[in-house]
């Protein structure tokens, strides 16, 4: 057989699939999918529906190509169709017929083709083997090199897979350099036609989570809660916390003494980023006064999922915060569309004291 040893390909099952660290049944339907690849260049058109059978054993395979059985007499594409008279008498319209042929030899271009797809899927199979293992690891937080810097895309390594830091789930204002450790947040194995690809994150609320997880072990013990996060990565966080505990106090766990705690994540994400901490309250007028912090607010309005919260004249730009963040974080954490309205001034009163009043009282009975 010219440039493709079947047999040899046989006995090489077992020795690829230790050294890949891949299942033997994973190299074998690797090799078939080639010896297919093949015989569809010596043989047929790429439109063919062809599998192959190899024996590790006997080291023979054959092939057999499906066609469809169709009502009509004549196959448009005899590639894919067989007419229901041709198909044999058991058939049916809509079954696939198969015809077997015995692999003999290929062709130099048909070899060539062969050991590009085994190379070829052999590579896809490793990495989908690899980031398999990684799908245990998800929503853990791991430590990469960073081995290439994109327009969209920061590359990562991490040992035995690389993974890909979009933009979206980058820090705002962070520089990134090659060669560097960074700490990163897996977010998901995401599959698509170039294959599955590891997607990581230092932008996303659950990297802030997971990085206060690793400084508050009262979480774990479930003293206290986080209740919810909202983020503008590299520029506000807003984390609101409960306690569980009657006399804990729930935010001054997360900041820590001497605010060690709360100073060890921004360590991590950057001095640029601002977290505020903030009771949670199943109040939802008292969340949102908590939320809008550092404003002060006067009074809020619930309407269904809306909410008009008052504020006095100086308060309203700290409210709103610089360029909406403060009120958009505020909205995100609580899930309400949050109106700022100035209040009113409430009219001053002419204050009188008991002395004034008697006075007024004897001029008028003098006057009378």
């Amino acid at each position: 057989m010219e440039g493709l040893d079947l047999k040899q390909m046989s006995a090489m099952v077992k020795i690829i699939a230790e050294e890949k660290n891949l299942p033997e049944e994973t190299v074998l339907d690797v090799i078939q999918m080639a010896i297919a690849a093949a015989w569809r260049k010596d043989n047929g058109d790429k439109e063919m529906n062809v599998r192959a059978v190899l024996n590790i054993q006997s080291g023979e395979a054959d092939v057999f190509v499906g066609r469809e059985v169709i009502e009509d007499d004549i196959a448009y594409n005899p590639s894919t169709e067989i007419p229901l008279k041709e198909a044999g008498k058991d058939a049916k319209i809509g079954d696939i017929v198969e015809e077997k042929h015995k692999v003999t030899n290929f062709g130099r271009v048909a070899s060539m083709t062969a050991k590009q797809v085994v190379i070829s899927r052999l590579r896809e199979a490793e990495r989908d083997a690899v980031l398999t293992m990684f799908e245990d690891k998800i929503g853990t937080v791991m430590t990469g090199t960073i081995a290439r810097v994109e327009s969209k895309v920061v590359r990562i390594d991490l040992g035995r897979a690389t993974g890909i830091m979009p933009r979206s789930e980058q820090i705002d204002g962070e520089y990134y350099t090659v060669g560097s450790r960074i700490k990163v947040y897996l977010k998901g194995v995401e599959r698509g036609e170039r294959g599955a690809q590891l997607i990581l994150s230092r932008g996303s609320e659950e990297f802030i989570e997971y990085l206060f997880r690793q400084e508050v072990p009262e979480i774990e013990n479930g003293t206290v809660e986080i209740r919810g996060i909202a983020r503008e990565a590299g520029r506000r966080t807003k984390i609101a916390v409960m306690s569980t505990v009657p006399g804990v106090d729930p935010v001054g766990t997360f900041v820590g003494g001497r605010g060690v705690r709360v100073q060890a994540v921004m360590n991590e994400i950057g001095d640029r980023e601002k977290i505020d901490i903030i009771n949670w309250s199943d109040n939802i007028s008292e969340y949102i006064r908590e939320a809008l912090s550092p404003a002060e607010v006067l009074k809020v309005e619930i309407d269904g999922k809306r909410a008009k919260v008052y504020v006095t004249e100086d308060q309203q730009s700290i409210a709103i915060g610089r360029q909406g963040q403060n009120v958009r974080l505020a909205s995100k954490l609580t899930g309400y569309e949050l109106d700022i309205e100035l209040a009113k001034a409430p009219e001053k009163k002419k204050k009188q004291n008991v002395e004034d009043s008697l006075l007024s009282a004897i001029e008028e009975t003098a006057e009378e």
